[in-house]
């Protein structure tokens, strides 16, 4: 079945930059992504739905078709109101016509299709189109879905969501291969964009992970170095913050309001400000922020987090009972070899080994042997009676460790600032896997002991506690009352609040984030458990939100070196060739400056020849050192040769790629 709906009325208008962006998949992560495409880059976006019931009856649940048309109609109206009120649309501080070009913005194309067929794709315009993202929530359809739109378009830039990262970097090597050889003479950099694999739960993770620990860094990686970019809680009366190197970053939370508003990109005056300028942040005493804290070389990769396995830890086998055992055996043989040896005259070692028959009851009755002999043979006797029992049943322990090595923890008594985490699915499974790489103890709770992340909680030695955690007594088993934070990661968004509201019950100051699909609902949530705990922390983060972004800059083709959350916001860095961008040809750093969109980090000074297309896959090494310059004197005047590396707002980002003029190639 394919059917076709407009969600506006306006009269299409190609975009002259690209290509039309076709993007295929059945949740919210695809309505977002056609939003970040249409609204914030400008591009003509045809979206690929799977049928669903008729909206139009109010005893039915909305659609996918629904759900998206009611999600662009939304942003509709802010681009509308946006335009209305400052004529700056989709763009950030530029007042040249330019902006224009945005005003009475196309409808998203909707189609739908019940699988992304030959058929399906070709009344997508995928033979055509500039870039195709497929985000199903299912790793089989997307690799099909892949091979299928390689072989109608070899030139098409894929953007696959997989979860398994492994058979991703497979995947993304056969279809570039495929592409390569379907047309011969591509351009190597065009090529080395032509498939990208992403997951939304390794993209999210961080993000979501860093919402539990207080003061958490951000890091971006480029070329063996580490950017951390840090929050700053807001200062104390008569303090001055700490500015870093650079503020990326003014928080809405102040000293007043430690909590802040948690704004989005809706949220005006109320929300954070990206990228502000010197008079901005010297204006904002009181404020938290985000700085750019160090730089520094990458430590070499360290052991992987072991995943596998199903041997019981050493101190599961070797417990407390068992160590106590054996030191008492041991204790007793000594002391009774020695007195052996000093009353009898016997050999040290010939003195234990009978000590130890004697201690066993394996030994002869000493009947004819000296007096102390006797004595000696009889408190071995004595000790074995008292310290035999002991031993057997640390023993016996030692072996229902073994038994129970496979099957899932129970929290340890005394348990006290862990973090619980509610739901192993995707995302719960990938925040698991990060908190334990931070070595942040964890409690899990789920409903499904089949769910996706139970073997690795039991791989990890994470306790869990089975059982829906709306019913009483089930965030008390996982120790609620002494954690640290609470994480509510299901798939369902009313059991996520009503933990959240019970677990705030329990106690009224718990660190809690939650996850949420629909971004107002979010906003709503998020804005109530702040009135009500106004001195607690609260965030509520939706997935896609988080996820889109990247995605999107990949369907892009830019080399995104990688993305950081700032409240509900987000900020990218990205490697950019100067060439070709009036913003950045010929301007000194400050000039290039540009407050609220993008501004200038670093200096990639390697040669063209030798330049890599991605700085993230390549490491600093003796043979060839980083060729990464930061704090760059505002006076450098940047080239046409020159790539350098850039923190961006995603419109801000979108203008330097809406803007850039067509450059010969050298």
């Amino acid at each position: 079945m394919l059917g076709f709906v407009s969600t506006l009325p306006q009269q299409p208008q190609r975009s002259p930059f690209s290509g039309h962006m076709v993007i295929c998949g059945d949740d919210a992560l695809a309505r977002r992504l056609a939003v970040e495409l249409r609204y914030v880059y400008g591009e003509r976006v045809t979206l690929l739905l799977p049928p669903g019931r008729d909206p139009r009856r109010p005893d039915l649940p909305l659609t996918q078709r629904g759900r998206a048309a009611t999600l662009f109609g939304r942003m509709s109206a802010a681009m509308n109101r946006n335009l209305g009120n400052g004529g700056n649309g989709t763009t950030v501080g530029s007042g040249s016509s330019d902006n224009d070009t945005n005003a009475g913005v196309e409808a998203v194309r909707i189609l739908e299709a019940a699988e992304p067929s030959d058929e399906a794709f070709e009344e997508a315009g995928v033979d055509t189109a500039a870039a195709l993202a497929l985000v199903y929530d299912d790793d089989e359809r997307n690799i099909r879905a892949a091979l299928t739109a390689r072989r109608l378009n070899p030139r098409v830039r894929l953007v696959i969501r997989l979860y398994n990262r492994k058979l991703g970097q497979y995947l993304e090597t056969l279809l570039d291969q495929a592409a390569a050889v379907a047309v011969p003479g591509l351009d190597p950099t065009a090529l080395d964009a032509s498939t990208t694999v992403l997951s939304d739960a390794d993209t999210a993770a961080p993000a979501l992970a860093a919402t539990a620990l207080t003061g958490s860094s951000k890091v971006v990686q480029a070329e063996g170095l580490l950017l951390r970019a840090v929050e700053r809680t807001p200062p104390r009366q008569g303090e001055v913050a700490d500015p870093g190197l650079c503020t990326l970053a003014l928080l809405s939370s102040t000293t007043h309001d430690p909590a802040g508003a948690e704004g989005s990109d809706s949220s005006g005056a109320e929300g954070p400000q990206l990228l502000p300028d010197h008079a901005q942040v010297a204006a904002a005493t009181g404020r938290g922020t985000v700085v750019l804290e160090a730089i520094r070389e990458a430590a070499p990769d360290g052991p992987k987090l072991r995943m596998g396995g199903r041997s019981a830890p050493l101190s599961q086998i070797f417990s407390r009972r068992l160590r106590w055992s054996a030191l008492g055996v041991g204790s007793a043989v000594l002391a009774l070899a020695v007195a052996s040896t000093l009353t009898t005259g016997d050999h040290p070692l010939h003195a234990a080994y009978l000590t130890l028959l004697d201690l066993f009851a394996m030994g002869d009755p000493a009947i004819g042997d000296p007096t102390a002999r006797q004595i000696i043979q009889l408190l071995s006797g004595i000790a074995g009676l008292m310290l035999l029992p002991l031993l057997v049943a640390g023993v016996l322990e030692a072996f229902g460790s073994l038994r129970t090595a496979s099957s899932l923890r129970r929290p340890p008594r005394g348990l006290s600032g862990h973090v619980v985490l509610l739901g192993l699915g995707k995302i719960g499974t990938r925040v698991l896997v990060r908190l334990r790489e931070l070595d942040i103890p964890v409690v899990c709770v789920e409903d499904d002991p089949d769910a996706r992340g139970i073997p690795v909680a039991r791989r990890l030695h994470v306790p869990v506690v089975l059982g829906d955690v709306t019913q009483e007594g089930v965030l008390e088993a996982a120790k609620i009352q002494r954690s640290r934070a609470l994480l509510a990661l299901t798939s369902i968004d009313t059991t996520n609040l009503e933990a959240a509201l019970y677990a705030r019950s329990v106690k009224p100051d718990l660190r809690v984030a939650l996850r949420l699909f629909d971004d107002e609902f979010a906003t709503a949530v998020y804005r109530t458990l702040r009135t009500a705990h106004p001195q607690a922390l609260t965030r509520s983060r939706p997935v896609s939100h988080l996820a889109a972004p990247s995605f999107a800059v990949a369907m892009m083709g830019r080399q995104i070196l990688g993305a950081i959350p700032v409240e509900r916001k987000v900020m990218l860095f990205a490697a950019i060739e100067v060439a070709g961008h009036p913003q950045l040809e010929g301007r000194t750093v400050e000039q290039a400056f540009r407050a609220g969109a993008w501004r200038v980090l670093a200096l990639d000074a390697t040669p063209r020849e030798d330049r890599h297309p991605g700085l993230t896959t390549v490491a600093p090494s003796p043979d060839r050192p980083s060729g990464l310059i930061w704090n760059l004197h505002p006076g450098y005047v940047l080239r046409a040769e020159d790539r350098v590396v850039i923190a961006a707002t995603r419109r801000g980002l979108a203008e330097l790629l809406r803007r850039r003029r067509a450059v010969a190639p050298r």
